[in-house]
């Protein structure tokens, strides 16, 4: 960001951006049958008149929800919203076809909030009555449909009394982890990290950004529109589900805007090699690309080599790659690397790391891709979760983070804002924010390991999920890869591994058998552990998050209520020794994990009664 930028909000962020040249593109959204481009004028207008017919609507500091589809509408409503005062709340819109799962969260996230307006457009408005039905308390809401506003005078907006300590948005955590929490971002959290951003990036009024990343998410909104916004760049947008459906359309339009700055979550890389065949990446030209940022899940080092492999003969550089870390509580990024560097591989010992400790390999090695070090005006350390220590360099521990990104604290949420968001080390330093992902130091630089909530602790042992799931997708040709969780349950007060695995009906012959032998035998080689279960799901079913994050603890919720969608479910009975022998039904198996742990009472001390259907009762 220039250093001569006066801006401490996102009003003055985008009052000068619309003083500099107003008729060059801000934007461009590539829609299936259209393409929709918006200057720098036309954003700041837009937003002003939007924010003149919210005012009287709603006093500033009054929350506001967005349901938009990716697109101008979207990013109207949202500067809009910002000018107007009010607290943008950036949702997902319910989907018609499956408001039994997508309904539930809106109403929530309503709740929570406590919203009173709702920002959306004239064709989700004609539909509302159908939330109605099941939600009837939205109707009290009032719903604005922006595109469908008269056009009025931007001249009748009034500035709001807004500050850098002001809330900018409420950016709802994914859920990846746990019940999804309001993050409360100021206009200076989002100044500064935006500015991090650029820094780290190396961004220049002629970058290109090209951007498929949904904007309720925040490596969606902050890193794909404010940050272009901040720098003033050109940057391409396309509906996820675009990229979804065909992933050659993101490298298509890096190659038709010579897109210098995008990227996405580690699955986006791994779906484009596999769904791009070589004799369909042909004609592509991602030689301009020169970040290529890769965050929000684990990087894997497989990942990085396969897709330059891939697409190294249509000019994609190794040093493009930039794999960072951040979390929503951190406005986003937290680390990052030189723009031009290539990524850091560290090999370190597989039994050791389970214990904590980063060395070099004196047997089985995992690879790690570090996440660089932390940027300016923040202090990153790891802590000893339990003791507040913090760890000298090659230990593992929790990531905290202080400085100007990290947020206010959770909505509403004082005792659990207090808990993350203001730790102290038993020296006293802080306050820092308490990330709960584990990671390492080494010469500056950030290896995360996994996360503290997700550890599987099986005999002592320590297992970090995204190592055992990479194992269990590719033990089998039905398997599809990234969509399958590991996770722990405690059965008799001993925590056993569940796998929980996607197939791929293209490649899955209907055997069970085969694929549930490759799963079991290739943990035991790789990793030495046993699952206690191994349930095969319908492609699509795996909980995931907006980013595409696998939910692991939505997924455990799911295997112990009976909501996956089961093709195959094989639980091991009681343990004899080292060995499982026989089998048990899958209900009978959640009823052990449940039942016991809540009642306080030992496995002996319940009779599990099954009928002839398999059915615990």
């Amino acid at each position: 960001m220039r250093s001569a930028c006066p801006s401490i909000t996102l009003i003055d962020l985008l009052e000068e951006t619309g003083r500099r040249p107003r008729e060059l593109p801000l934007y461009t959204f590539l829609e299936d049958d259209a393409e929709v481009t918006l200057t720098r004028g036309e954003l700041a207008s837009s937003a002003h008149r939007i924010a003149a017919a919210l005012q009287p609507l709603a006093a500033p500091g009054e929350r506001a929800v967005l349901l938009y589809p990716p697109g101008a509408d979207y990013l109207h409503g949202f500067f809009g919203c910002v000018c107007s005062g009010l607290v943008a709340v950036p949702a997902y819109p319910p989907d018609p076809s499956r408001l039994e799962r997508t309904l539930p969260r809106l109403r929530a996230l309503i709740a929570d909030s406590g919203a009173t307006v709702v920002l959306t457009t004239s064709f989700i408005l004609s539909m509302a009555e159908l939330l109605f039905t099941d939600a009837p308390e939205l109707r009290a809401l009032q719903w604005v449909a922006t595109d469908a506003l008269e056009a009025g005078d931007a001249a009748a907006w009034q500035r709001p009394d807004v500050t850098a300590d002001s809330l900018a948005f409420l950016q709802y955590t994914s859920g990846s982890t746990g019940v999804p929490r309001g993050v409360m971002l100021s206009h200076g959290n989002l100044l500064h990290n935006l500015g991090a951003i650029c820094r780290a990036f190396a961004t220049r009024d002629d970058s290109v950004g090209v951007i498929w990343l949904p904007p309720y998410h925040d490596m969606g909104l902050i890193g794909g529109v404010l940050v272009p916004l901040a720098q003033g760049f050109h940057t391409a947008l396309m509906s996820p589900l675009s990229f979804l459906k065909r992933p050659r359309a993101w490298l298509e339009a890096l190659t038709r805007f010579g897109g210098t700055i995008s990227g996405g979550p580690n699955f986006a890389f791994d779906l484009c090699v596999r769904r791009i065949p070589p004799t369909e990446r042909e004609g592509l030209d991602l030689s301009h690309w020169e970040v290529a940022f890769c965050g929000a899940e684990p990087i894997r080092p497989d990942t990085l080599a396969r897709f330059e492999e891939a697409f190294g003969p249509h000019g994609f550089r190794r040093e493009a790659f930039y794999p960072c870390y951040g979390l929503a509580e951190g406005t986003l990024i937290v680390t990052g690397g030189a723009k031009e560097a290539e990524p850091r591989l560290r090999d370190v010992d597989a039994s050791a790391l389970e214990a904590g400790f980063a060395r070099a390999p004196a047997g089985m090695a995992r690879t790690l891709v570090g996440s660089g070090a932390t940027l300016p005006d923040q202090s990153l350390r790891i802590v000893a979760p339990d003791t507040g220590r913090v760890l000298p360099a090659g230990e593992v521990g929790e990531v905290w983070v202080k400085g100007p990104s990290v947020a206010q604290g959770y909505w509403r949420r004082e005792a659990e804002s207090a808990r993350v968001f203001q730790a102290r080390t038993d020296q006293g330093d802080g306050p820092y924010l308490r990330t709960g992902d584990l990671g390492f130091l080494s010469a500056g630089e950030l290896y995360v390991t996994g996360r503290e909530k997700d550890l599987i602790i099986v005999r002592g042992r320590n297992l970090y999920p995204q190592d055992l799931e990479v194992v269990v997708e590719g033990s089998h040709p039905a398997l599809r890869p990234g969509c399958g969780v590991a996770f722990g349950v405690e059965v008799d007060g001993e925590e056993h591994l569940v796998v929980v695995q996607e197939v791929d009906p293209r490649k899955w012959d209907g055997e069970v058998a085969p694929v549930l032998r490759a799963i079991r035998g290739r943990l035991a080689s790789v990793h030495e552990v046993r699952p206690r279960a191994v349930v095969l799901i319908e492609p699509g079913s795996l909980p995931k998050t907006s980013s595409g994050k696998v939910q692991r603890r939505a997924t455990r919720k799911a295997f112990l209520t009976g909501a996956l969608r089961e093709l195959h479910a094989w639980c091991a009975n009681a343990r004899t020794g080292d060995e499982f022998s026989g089998e048990l039904s899958a209900p009978e198996f959640r009823v052990l994990a449940r039942v016991p742990s809540r009642l306080g009472a030992r496995r002996e001390d319940l009779d599990v009664l099954s009928q002839g259907t398999g059915d615990a009762v």
